[in-house]
């Protein structure tokens, strides 16, 4: 089953009210150029990467609905979707695929050598195959990379920094993820570093996650580090609900978790990421092509951090912590 969402739908799940375009835009958009979005999950998980990638598809000149048209394509979280769901946006002859994701961006570059792409990964692009170098891609593929992946190391000192108690760290990651195990080793690493024990747990549908933290309860764990993922993240309000509830602080590689509950994170931000692809998208639309455009690396971190969970939690938060947070929820 096909599962596709128009402006409205989007901009409802953005929270926005939708523009009323006069009847003669809407006559037009037969001859604009149209974008073929393709995500992994579902318009309100991802709804918060899908306004960054409005946003920077705006600051190129290119507005939805007045000059140019986007098709949605959603898999509502089954991955094995997605090569259909590319072939749709192929067949349709879009001008450009905004791929949301590695699993998403693998099956765009699989469905086509001629319509450019262009993805958000959290993944080494090169590694993945997606494009052969990242200052010249080549072919038809380029997009932006946040290297989600090889921070978990660094998301684990900062949590034993916060909870230097906790002796069993838990980790939750989808197998499903192509980087599955580099987040995996990465983890086990740190832990190995800081004389920690490391209980890694395999999260891939909704039903998993409540079962995954009954087993962290169950090993004792004292903290819990999220590995970047397009389900965990679509997800990300249940995982924050059941950490607290749990009382179990938590690290994550986006500030959308802080924002709604989780602890704390650390990572690059993942908005600004998808503005760019949307930039990308816009500059490929003006003539550009995407084999000319370097792959876009992520190089400012930040760490925030949500006192008012820390709070709820019974932590103090470390001074040291708080004079290198980029931003302090409340």
């Amino acid at each position: 089953m096909t599962v596709t969402i128009g402006r409205r739908e989007l901009l409802a799940a953005l929270g926005s009210a939708a523009a009323a375009w006069p009847l003669s835009a809407h006559a037009q958009q037969a001859t604009m150029p149209v974008i073929g979005w393709l995500n992994s999950e579902t318009p309100s998980g991802y709804a918060p990467n899908a306004a960054g990638f409005l946003k920077g598809l705006s600051e190129a000149g290119f507005v939805e609905g007045r000059n140019v048209a986007i098709e949605y394509r959603w898999a509502e979280g089954r991955n094995d979707r997605l090569p259909a769901l590319a072939a749709e946006l192929v067949g349709r002859r879009v001008a450009v695929i905004a791929a949301a994701g590695t699993p998403s961006a693998l099956a765009a570059k699989a469905a086509t050598t001629t319509i450019p792409v262009v993805f958000s990964t959290a993944a080494d692009p090169v590694a993945e195959g997606l494009v052969t170098s990242l200052s010249r891609p080549g072919g038809n593929v380029t997009g932006v990379t946040n290297l989600g992946v090889e921070l978990v190391q660094k998301e684990v000192e900062m949590l034993h920094q916060m909870v230097p108690k906790a002796a069993v760290i838990g980790a939750l990651v989808n197998p499903a993820q192509s980087f599955a195990e580099a987040a995996t080793n990465d983890a086990l690493a740190a832990g190995r570093a800081l004389g920690l024990q490391i209980h890694v747990v395999q999260v891939s549908n909704a039903r998993d996650i409540d079962a995954a933290f009954a087993t962290l309860a169950q090993v004792g764990a004292g903290a819990l580090v999220v590995s970047p993922d397009a389900f965990l993240f679509s997800r990300r309000g249940q995982i924050a609900a059941l950490a607290i509830r749990h009382a179990m602080p938590a690290i994550y590689y986006s500030r959308e978790f802080p924002a709604v509950g989780g602890l704390m994170s650390y990572g690059v931000n993942i908005i600004d990421g998808y503005r760019q692809v949307g930039i990308y998208a816009g500059r490929i639309l003006k003539g550009e092509q995407p084999g000319d455009l370097p792959v876009q690396q992520s190089t400012k971190f930040e760490l925030v951090i949500n006192v008012t969970t820390a709070r709820v939690l019974g932590l103090e938060v470390p001074f040291y912590l708080q004079q290198l947070a980029d931003e302090v929820i409340e």
